[in-house]
This record gives C-alpha cells, structure tokens and sequence, in this order.
C-alpha cells in the first residue's frame, strides 16, 4: 500500500507543469480572445472609410503579409535577446496597433496601424513557442503543447461572440478593448515571469545557437515544416474560405450551417488537443502526428464529396479531431529538436512561416481549383497536401526523449540524422 502510493505520487509529480506554463497558456487565451473580438468590426470599419470590398480586404491581408515578412526577423531578435523580452514587446506592439487603429481617421491609416499589428504577433507567436521550449520539461513538451493549443483555441471561439455585441455598440469599441487587454496581459506575463528562472535562465557559455539549416538536418523537422504548412492550407486556410462558399454553392443552405460546421470542426479540435498531448508524450510524436494527419486528410477529402448536411457536419467533426491529434506532436518535436537550452529563433521562425504560407496559398489556390474545376476537387487538393506530410512523417525519426540510457543509446544507433542536439 505504502509503495503503491509513493507510485503514485511520483506519478502525480511527473504530470505537475510549471507555474510558467499556466501563465503563458492563460496569456494565449486572453489574446485569442482578443483578437476574436476585432475579427467581426475589421471588414466593416473598413468600408466605413468608403472604400470596396477589395480594398476592406486589403486591410486583413496586410497583417497576414507583415506577419510572414516579418518572421526571420522576429527569429533572430529571439536568437539575440531572448524570448521573453521579444514576447513582452511583440505584445506592446499590437497593443498599441489596435489603440491607434481605434482612431485612425483615414483609410491608409487603417491599413498601416494594422500591418504594424502583424510584425508584433509575429514577435510573439515565436518567442511564445521558445518560451514554452525553454520552461517544458522534455517528457511533458506534448501535454504542454496541446495546454497552449486548447487556450488559445477556446479564446478564438469565445473572441467573435464578445465582439459581435461590442460591434453593435461602437465599430471602434473592439479595438480600444482588445489594445487594454493587451497591456494588462504584458504587464501580468512580465510581474509572473521576470523572475522566474526556467523563462529566463540563460545559455550554457559556449553554447552555439542553433540554426535553420542545422535544423533541416532532421527529418523529424522537416517533417514538421511539412506538417505545419499543411495545417495553415488545410485548417487556416482552406477551411476558413472554402466552407462558406460550399454551403451557399453545394449544400443550398445559409450562414447558420456554416457557423455551425465550424463550430463543429472546433469543438473535435478542442477535444483532442491535450489527449494528443498526453500520447505524443507516451506513444511518440511520430504516430500521433500520422494518426492526426491521416484523419485530417480524410475528412477533408470527404468534406468535398457529401451533398448532405448532416454528413457534411459529421466530417467537419473528423477533420477537426484530425487537426487537433496533428498538432501538439508536430509542436514536441520541433521543441525535441531544438533542446530547452539552446536558443534556435530562425528554427521557430521557419516553423510558423511553414504555417503562415499554407494559410496564404490554401485559400488562394483552393479557390482557383473550386472555380475553374469544382469544389471536390478543392477539397481533394487540401487532402492531398494533408497526405504529403503524412509521407514525411513516415520517414520521419522518432524524437521523443529516452527514458533511459540504454534506450537513448540505442536511438542513436538506429538513426543517422540526429545532428542538432541529442534528446535527454
């Protein structure tokens, strides 16, 4: 009895995360919130400066296009200063990009403040996964993944439904909320972490930084690379803009299906997020990460051949416990490959921009294959890059850090490509 409860409370100590881990996590669901709220005023405070829907659209893209322009750069100020100080500041500047752009009077105005609010988020996207490489412990790097994910996920589904009654008060409302949020959660990150010694221990002397390149030497981040692009064409990209035309188009239904088939594909995202977490930190991230992206690529080839609505939900439902499975795993063995020491910013640059570009092309290209051709085929595209990095994934090496000496040996036996740092 006495021994079967020390089991257990070694057990209970290992699934314990860092105080820091739940800083970072309810910080990220904050700022989702956040930026739910200015996604339902955006497109409308645009044309309020007379302008056309083009023009409106504009004013979105630019924050997507500072944001991939933006991210080597971001990379390396973490590489020189560290993560937490670019967080802080990454959060300051969109911070003040929405204040200003609550009262831009010009329609260039709008367009700058915004585009400025993509250099920040891209600041602190990046520095944010460095930070929770650098305060995870190796064997729980999926859990805390999938922690993070389901924040900023659960505050992306609560964002657009304060924001759509702060847009009924004032077009302007969102962005003044959304840019005091903002303070309020850099003054918390910085009061909680400015002493903490897991977020801001440094480097061991001599410790080289390590870079992209060094990276790409890894099929198991080359397999992530692939895996992110994947996820930006397939779930922020071709989700986002071919669902609502498919159910005007296909189904013959109105927006509240479309609402309700997102809603769908979130809840099944969110349902797997941390169980994905726990078994990429059990069973490897090599196996979740093909499970998740074999159902990914299935439900989303299937969502482009169903003429029924109640179908075409239940496979909004697959997909999105595809996405949900793929990512902690795919997140781990990124932070696997780069160690909790070194500091590898140009390594997580290159892993969001990988998610920035598919969410660029995804939308695009699925709408010229959607016109010109049809909507299955669209669908069956999205599928088939899904399906490319499950193929990667494949041929992938495990990452997961041994938990013995011997085990760790006989990894590095049985594969040759282990060449950034070996996991512990």
């Amino acid at each position: 009895m006495t021994v079967s409860s020390t089991i257990a409370r070694q057990k209970s100590a290992k699934v314990r995360f860092p105080r820091e881990v739940w800083v970072l996590v309810a910080a990220s669901f904050l700022i989702a919130i956040g930026y739910g709220l200015v996604a339902p005023a955006l497109p409308v405070f645009a044309t309020s400066f007379d302008v056309g829907v083009t023009a409106a659209s504009v004013v979105i893209s630019a924050f997507a296009f500072m944001r991939l322009a933006f991210a080597p750069v971001s990379g390396r100020l973490v590489t020189a200063f560290g993560e937490r100080p670019i967080y802080l500041w990454g959060l300051l500047v969109v911070a003040a990009s929405n204040l200003t752009c609550a009262f831009a009077t010009q329609y260039w105005q709008l367009v700058v403040f915004r585009a400025l609010g993509g250099i920040g988020s891209t600041m602190f996207t990046v520095s944010a996964v460095g930070l929770l490489i650098r305060i995870s412990p190796p064997e729980l790097r999926g859990r805390v993944s999938g922690l993070w994910g389901t924040g900023f996920l659960l505050g992306s589904i609560a964002g657009p439904i304060a924001g759509s009654g702060l847009v009924a008060f004032s077009l302007r409302a969102p962005f003044l909320v959304y840019g005091a949020v903002l303070l309020v959660v850099t003054w918390v990150v910085w009061a909680q972490l400015r002493r903490s010694e897991l977020a801001g221990r440094a480097d061991p002397a001599g410790t080289p930084a390590v870079t992209f390149h060094q990276a790409l030497r890894h099929s198991a981040y080359r397999a992530a690379l692939v895996s992110s692009f994947a996820n930006g064409w397939v779930v922020l990209g071709v989700r986002m803009s071919l669902i609502p035309l498919f159910v005007t188009a296909v189904l013959a239904s109105d927006a509240r299906l479309t609402g309700v088939a997102m809603a769908v594909f979130a809840a099944g995202n969110a349902a797997v997020l941390f169980v994905s977490g726990r078994l990429a930190d059990t069973w490897g991230r090599r196996p979740v990460a093909l499970c998740g992206l074999a159902v990914l690529a299935l439900g989303t080839v299937l969502l482009g051949q169903t003429s029924e609505p109640w179908l075409f939900l239940v496979f909004s439902l697959l997909a999105g416990v595809g996405g949900g499975a793929a990512n902690p795993p795919q997140n781990a063995a990124v932070a696997d490959v780069l160690g909790s020491k070194a500091r590898g910013g140009t390594v997580l640059a290159g892993f969001q921009m990988a998610a920035d570009v598919g969410a660029v092309l995804g939308p695009l290209v699925a709408g010229f294959v959607a016109e010109h051709a049809s909507f299955g085929l669209a669908f069956g595209v999205a599928g088939g890059i899904a399906a490319v990095a499950f193929l990667c994934w494949v041929v992938a090496s495990e990452t997961l850090p041994a938990r013995t000496a011997e085990e760790h040996a006989a990894r590095d036996a049985a594969t040759c490509d282990c060449a950034v740092e070996p996991t512990r």
